[in-house]
């Protein structure tokens, strides 16, 4: 049985087309993404309405997952640093993970064979 392996990255919400675009070009087709909030160590950011400096704690942030098992890991995520790396704070994290198994509800199909 070949590995599956789970990817999930933060990101930029207007890095996710250009990822997108990216992915498909190395043989990623499938993905699920999500708008989420969050923040990382700088804790949001500062703004100021009015004169009236405030505090935003959480940012909108995407996060889009994959699930692999042909295509490395590593082009995976050399793909997305490609793709996302500005620079500056926010450019996002990726997170990968072990799949024990997977199993295609409407036929019953295991593992690779499910995805």
């Amino acid at each position: 049985m070949n590995k599956i392996t789970k990817i999930d990255i933060i990101t930029r919400p207007s890095k996710v087309e250009e990822l997108k675009e990216a992915f498909n070009e190395i043989g990623i087709t499938g993905m699920t993404f999500s708008h989420v909030l969050g923040c990382g160590q700088q804790k949001g950011k500062t703004k100021y309405y009015r004169g009236n400096k405030y505090s935003i704690d959480l940012l909108p942030k995407s996060k889009i997952e994959v699930v692999v098992c042909e295509v490395p890991v590593e082009v995976v995520v050399e793909t997305a640093q490609e793709v996302l790396r500005t620079g500056e704070i926010g450019d996002g994290k990726i997170f990968i993970y072990p799949v024990e198994n997977v199993i295609k509800v409407r036929t019953g199909e295991e593992g690779v064979d499910a995805l």
